[in-house]
C-alpha cells in the first residue's frame, strides 16, 4: 500500500491543513486561498499512477508520479485567467488522492490529458512544454494544450486558452509521458478563431524511438485525426509547423490528444 498525504501550505511553508492515509485520502479545506499557497501531494511509492484532484472544480487527473512530492501552485492574477472562474475560488475545496486502479491504468485512453499540468518539472506526467509561449502569458501556455478544454472558436481567457507560438517559425511543443507508452493515434484541435487565426497546413511529429510522421491539416474547427501503426515512446515533439497562405499571422493549438496505453503492464495498482 502507498502512504499518501495532502498538505496545503502558505508562501512561508507553514502547513494550513493536511490529510494522510493509505491508498485513498481526501482533504476538505474551508478557507479562501491566498497568493503563494500550494497544494502538496506526497507518496511513499513514486514511480506509479495516481488519481489526484487539486480542486473539485478542476477535476481529477490520472497521472504518473515520479517523485515523492508533487507541488501544485495555486494560480493568481494573470495566471488565473486560463482556468475556469470556479477553480480555486471561494472557501470550500475538496482535494483527493488515490492509487490508480489497474482498470484505469491499463485501458486505451488519451495519454496526453492532465488538468494539473504546470510549468517546470513537477514530476507529474503527462507534461507539456514548449520553446515559445506568446508573450509568456498563461492563456498561451503549452499546458493549455493538454487540459481537456477543446473550445476553439475564439482566443484568450478560459475556455479559449491555447498554445500560442508568438509568430515563431521554429515553434515546437514537447509532450513527455514519464514512462514508456504505446500509441497509435494523435488528434490535433487547432484554434479556429477565423479570420483572426491562421492554421497549419503541415506539421511533423518526432518521436523518442527515432521515427517521425508528417501530417496535413486544413482550415477547420473540427479535430484532425491521425492514425499510424503502434509505436512505443517516452515523448514526442510537435514542430516544423507550416502556416497556410493567409493574411493572419496567428496559428495556435487548442488541444493535442494522444491515444494508446501503457507499454508495460502495471504492477502497483489497487
Amino acid at each position: 500500500m502507498a502512504e499518501l498525504r495532502i498538505r496545503i501550505k502558505n508562501k512561508a511553508g507553514e502547513i494550513l491543513a493536511e490529510s494522510f492515509g493509505e491508498d485513498e485520502i481526501c482533504l476538505d479545506y474551508h478557507k479562501e486561498y491566498q497568493e503563494g499557497d500550494t497544494v502538496c501531494f506526497e507518496t511513499s511509492q513514486p514511480g506509479r499512477h495516481y488519481v489526484l484532484q487539486a480542486d473539485d472544480a478542476l477535476g481529477e487527473a490520472l497521472v504518473y508520479v515520479t517523485r515523492p512530492e508533487v507541488v501544485y501552485r495555486i494560480p493568481f492574477g494573470e495566471k488565473r485567467i486560463s482556468y475556469s472562474p470556479k477553480v480555486f475560488s471561494g472557501s470550500g475545496h475538496l482535494l483527493t488522492a488515490r492509487t490508480a486502479g489497474e482498470e484505469q491504468v491499463s485501458c486505451y485512453r488519451n495519454l496526453a490529458l492532465n488538468v494539473m499540468d504546470q510549468h517546470g518539472d513537477p514530476g507529474c506526467y503527462p507534461h507539456a512544454s514548449a520553446n515559445v509561449e506568446t508573450r509568456g502569458e498563461s492563456v498561451f501556455a503549452a499546458r493549455n494544450a493538454i487540459d481537456g478544454v477543446k473550445a476553439n472558436r475564439s482566443h484568450g481567457a478560459w475556455p479559449f486558452e491555447s498554445w500560442g507560438i508568438n509568430r515563431q517559425d521554429d515553434a515546437q511543443l514537447t509532450l513527455e509521458f514519464g514512462r514508456t507508452v504505446e500509441i497509435d493515434k494523435i488528434v490535433l484541435c487547432i484554434r479556429a478563431d477565423f479570420p483572426h487565426d491562421n492554421w497549419w497546413e503541415k506539421a511533423t511529429f518526432h518521436f523518442s524511438d527515432g521515427s517521425a510522421e508528417t501530417v496535413s491539416m486544413k482550415k477547420s474547427d473540427k479535430p484532425h485525426v491521425f492514425s499510424f501503426p503502434p509505436k512505443k515512446i517516452e515523448w514526442l515533439k510537435l514542430g516544423e509547423l507550416i502556416k497556410a497562405d493567409d493574411p493572419s499571422p496567428f496559428p495556435a493549438l487548442t488541444q493535442i490528444e494522444v491515444y494508446g496505453k501503457d507499454a508495460v503492464e502495471p504492477d502497483h495498482c489497487i
